[in-house]
């Protein structure tokens, strides 16, 4: 394959952010620069300055809403003074600026729809950028029926699914596990959840099935990780002061994610919907932690049955699919020793090798 000149366009990436839809941008432009290709990362200047002068961050004002207008006009900036291959935006949001700059060939990435095609101007956002779009690319097929089912004079064949991919570092750490457990003063068993703190993140189920479940295993043990977004905050900062027993971590440090899920018994995910792939349990796996998660398409589609699956908003039947797993130490093996075989499809090196693939195809 020929060396392309690729620029990627991503609101944020890690460190400023720990989310699925950032991390996925920063693992196709690592791949693709190890591939030998030219590659370019515009993202925002937030909360650290990164070293890498293949990534442009532009200069913003890290407020609501004022932010985009500066990250807007940077890329647009930018793109006119440079050209590319291919141009790749992260969400539609993060496409927007691409068109502002009358750059008409371009793809992008949708991770979800969900919450969004219920605001009217969000709606009519994800179907401009969709039907603009040389190419799409999803993080699961579930995303791309969502997408033809909800614009069904969209062309299937220009969505492509890749999937997403998990770092090197998802691992067991047994002892640094064992000494994380001994510094957090937990004795017995330990539910884990990481990710957001969202409405439809089901954590107030997740609560709800620890203390159920804490009548029968009494020693149990639940740490909730992440930070709440703006709708959640007042109801987050209630849940800390009313459930003392339950560690409120707040935001985890990217190099240390995998030591806190092996030390976890149990990995726990419970969203409703608005999910595009479902990155924490397939790094709660990698780390050798089995996971209990929602039923939700899109959860099944990517874990398979590689989880234990229960009905969303039914914390009653979480709690009992807690106790069995606990309660079951050979279950726990099994799923454990079964899922580190299955998620070695989630490679880096997979998913790229795809998107060149799709590159090819939008060049010809």
């Amino acid at each position: 394959m020929r060396k392309l000149k690729i620029c990627l366009i991503s609101f944020k990436i890690p460190p400023d952010s720990l989310d699925g839809t950032a991390k996925f941008f920063r693992g196709i432009y690592d791949y693709l620069r190890e591939e030998g290709h030219n590659v370019k990362l515009i993202t925002g200047k937030w909360n650290y300055e990164l070293k890498d002068p293949n990534i442009i961050q532009i200069n913003i004002i890290p407020k609501r809403f004022l932010w985009i207008i500066f990250f807007y006009l940077g890329v647009m900036k930018y793109l006119k003074n440079n050209k590319f291959d291919i141009i790749h935006g992260n969400n539609p949001k993060g496409t927007l600026p691409i068109l502002l700059a009358n750059e008409l060939k371009f793809g992008a990435t949708i991770h979800d729809l969900g919450f969004f095609t219920r605001v009217p101007f969000e709606k009519r956002l994800i179907k401009f950028i969709a039907k603009r779009s040389m190419f799409i690319t999803t993080c699961s097929n579930q995303i791309k029926k969502d997408l033809v089912k909800e614009f069904p004079d969209l062309n299937p064949k220009k969505i492509f699914n890749l999937y997403s991919a998990i770092e090197d570092k998802f691992r067991p750490y047994p002892e640094s596990a064992k000494k994380l457990k001994q510094k957090m003063g937990l004795e017995g068993p330990v539910l884990i959840y990481i990710g957001r703190i969202s409405y439809y993140k089901g954590v107030n189920d997740i609560i709800k099935a620890y203390y159920l479940a804490k009548e029968k295993k009494t020693n149990l043990n639940l740490v909730i990780g992440g930070l709440p977004d703006f709708r959640t905050q007042k109801r987050y900062e209630a849940w800390k002061q009313k459930y003392k027993d339950i560690k409120f971590i707040g935001f985890v440090p990217d190099d240390k994610i995998p030591i806190y899920y092996s030390m976890a018994d149990i990995f726990i995910t419970y969203s409703y919907s608005f999910e595009g792939f479902g990155l924490t349990p397939i790094e709660a796996i990698a780390c050798g932690t089995p996971v209990i998660c929602s039923s939700i398409p899109v959860f099944k589609e990517v874990l398979q049955d590689n989880a234990i699956f229960v009905k969303p908003r039914s914390p009653t039947i979480l709690a009992g699919s807690i106790i069995d797993l606990i309660e079951d130490d050979e279950k726990r093996k099994a799923l454990i020793k079964k899922g580190k075989k299955y998620i070695t499809k989630y490679s880096w090196k997979a998913v790229g090798k795809k998107l060149e693939k799709v590159y090819m195809h939008f060049l010809n």
